[in-house]
């Protein structure tokens, strides 16, 4: 059986010189998705089931180490980051394989061939577990969200971060719902991801972000479908089926 991967990085270039290399070293391996963002590669890898990953780890929206969460159970990963020198001393240790960009042919030939070793034996479990040690606060070099600006009728409102219950992508706008009032903002969920602490906020669907301390339960509606209630709140928020993984009993 041919082996199958899904490729995950957000610059077009880069994501078609791995593509290139891939084929090049090993023509055998069928790449199954191409994805430029986390929640696309979850989504791919749900339907095709690909026996590898590879995942740059700062991506648009859900990140590689996020996606790695939910896949490693079942994929093997293998990340590619011109960052994160500390997850890399990690990777060295031998929790995972990783390509540092720019990635050379000879170093990506040998990631292959350790791969194609570990295809059968490599422990997924163990994966998941060394992905929590791995789990790094946010960025740095990233800018962190302490106040929203936005509209509210005629005037303009401030948000703490601290009392934002969840975002939610409507239209054109984002609208921003705390405990007594709400607003809208431009700003589109996938760049609200990057400034946002994420053991603080979840992704649970393409148009949702909410504060995990704000989930009131998780159920299944009429049709079958997850959703989620919030403290305080009337509605109910969807979970696409790529967030299910968070919702699983420990």
């Amino acid at each position: 059986m041919r082996a199958t991967a899904l490729i995950a990085e957000d610059e077009t270039p880069q994501r078609e010189e791995l593509r290139d290399s891939l084929a090049a070293l090993w023509p055998e391996l069928t790449i199954v998705a191409e994805c430029s963002d986390g929640l696309a590669a979850l989504e791919a890898e749900q339907s095709l089931r690909p026996q590898i990953a590879f995942l740059d780890i700062r991506m648009p929206g859900v990140d590689g180490l996020e996606v790695a969460r939910a896949i490693a159970a079942r994929t093997h990963v293998i990340f590619t980051t011109a960052y994160d020198r500390y997850a890399i001393d990690a990777f060295d240790r031998g929790a995972f394989d990783y390509l540092l960009k720019p990635i050379g042919r000879e170093r990506l030939a040998e990631t292959l061939r350790r791969v194609r070793e570990r295809l059968h034996l490599q422990s997924s479990a163990e994966m998941v577990e060394r992905l929590d040690a791995l789990r790094l606060s946010p960025a740095a070099d990233l800018k962190s969200i302490k106040w929203i600006t936005a509209n509210a009728g005629n005037t303009i409102r401030m948000f703490a971060i601290d009392d934002v219950l969840y975002f939610q992508a409507q239209d054109k706008y984002t609208r921003v719902v705390a405990a007594r009032e709400e607003a809208v903002i431009r700003t589109p969920l996938k760049d609200l991801l990057i400034g946002l602490d994420s053991q603080t906020f979840w992704q649970v669907h393409r148009s949702v972000i909410v504060r995990v301390s704000a989930i009131e339960k998780a159920f299944h509606n009429e049709d079958g479908k997850l959703e989620l209630s919030i403290k305080g709140r009337q509605e109910r928020l969807p979970v696409s089926s790529a967030f299910h993984y968070r919702f699983k009993p420990m």
